[in-house]
């Protein structure tokens, strides 16, 4: 769900620094997480896939404010998903260049949320992923049980309205799909890392997803809808019904992810047809005729929106891994070439409408073009 969706940038004068320091970048000696000097990019479309990543790298960590954890020109939950984008190019990279700046954020983000707990379920969810993330990058045991810590607490959102599923925020007023798919997700993952209480989070990740499939979310394309809609005079499941809200590009992505890895987990290859329909559906229904992705609020997305396109992109990614097919590689393909050619501004800054043209960008367009220009290495390094 968009909270503060379609309003202008709210941090106008961070927003201006970030487009004056990315404007910089070419001619100055930017530093790396690692605290040494950034490769020059070639910036011209022959770019191999890891040179357009590294360029994307190298403007993204402008606006990172290292006092804070965060990013500049982004908000709290956008932070970790940039969080997560560094991880993946480490991954791909085969670096620890960025451990440092995993670390600084681990400690400095908290003194805005301790915990990384805040009022929406959601955001801890992204979080919560994130720190799965940088466990599986560095094996340090303080992230995997913070992982842990944040499940706890958006556990403490499920209820018998509409028969389960958590809600959205702790006011108890709106229970949606982002939500709900970080929740199985979640709980998806810990079960592969966490072989101790592997049993629970197999239970709740099965049960997530039982209760998802049937919430009547997802609609007759399988195409998913923002959330549901509660009528306070009917009691469990038939108190709610597909309130037919936008079905956002980052609803059809998470669901992905979550289910790639608890088929994984749970040895159940089922999983991975709901996945592909819902992934099909996504790449065939919200692009343009170019296969270009697009969300309805371009080009004025806000802070919420502009993150939308890159958590498709990048949980995309994560199914292909498991169960490749080549319009999901056609189709991560195809984004990224329109991200570099048609997309880049000053500074290799990307911004929120791939097809383009470039009109601006802040560390959450950023981010989100990172997920693709990602996703389309990693196919290139495998081979595909």
């Amino acid at each position: 769900m968009m909270r503060r969706e379609n309003r202008p940038y709210r941090d106008k004068g961070g927003a201006w620094a970030g487009w004056l320091f990315a404007l910089l970048i070419p001619a100055i000696a930017v530093l790396t997480p690692a605290g040494g000097a950034a490769q020059a990019v070639k910036p011209d479309s022959a770019a191999s896939a890891l040179d357009r990543v590294q360029a994307g790298i190298v403007t993204l960590q402008g606006w990172y404010d290292p006092a804070t954890g965060l990013y500049r020109t982004s908000g709290w939950w956008n932070a970790a998903n940039s969080l997560t984008v560094l991880v993946n190019d480490a991954r791909l990279k085969q670096t620890r260049a960025y451990n440092k700046v995993i670390a600084r954020t681990f400690v400095a983000a908290q003194k805005k949320n301790p915990g990384f707990i805040n009022n929406f379920y959601d955001d801890e969810g992204w979080w919560g992923l994130a720190w799965v993330d940088a466990w599986d990058l560095t094996h340090r045991r303080a992230y995997r049980k913070m992982a842990r810590s944040i499940f706890e607490n958006m556990a403490g959102g499920w209820d018998g309205t509409c028969g389960g599923g958590i809600w959205w925020s702790k006011k108890r007023n709106y229970k949606n799909a982002i939500a709900n798919e970080l929740f199985l997700s979640l709980a998806a993952h810990l079960a592969s890392r966490d072989p101790r209480h592997r049993a629970e989070y197999l239970d709740w990740a099965n049960r997530e997803w039982q209760w998802f499939a049937a919430s009547g979310m997802i609609n007759s394309e399988n195409l998913i809808n923002d959330g549901l809609t509660i009528d306070p005079s009917r009691q469990g499941a038939a108190a709610c019904t597909n309130n037919g809200r936008t079905t956002w590009t980052y609803n059809q992505g998470v669901v992905l992810g979550g289910l790639a890895d608890l088929s994984k987990a749970d040895s159940n290859p089922a999983l991975l047809d709901s996945a592909q329909k819902i992934a099909t559906a996504a790449v065939t229904h919200l692009v343009d005729g170019n296969g270009v992705l697009h969300d309805v609020c371009e080009p004025n997305c806000g802070g919420d929106g502009s993150q939308f396109k890159g958590v498709l992109l990048r949980n995309l990614m994560a199914l292909e891994a498991v169960a490749p097919q080549p319009n999901y590689s056609r189709f991560i393909e195809t984004n990224a070439d329109a991200i570099w050619k048609d997309d880049r501004g000053p500074g290799n800054q990307f911004g929120v409408v791939w097809s383009g043209p470039f009109r601006r960008a802040n560390a959450t367009t950023q981010t989100s073009a990172l997920d693709a220009l990602i996703a389309a290495a990693a196919l290139d390094t495998n081979g595909n």
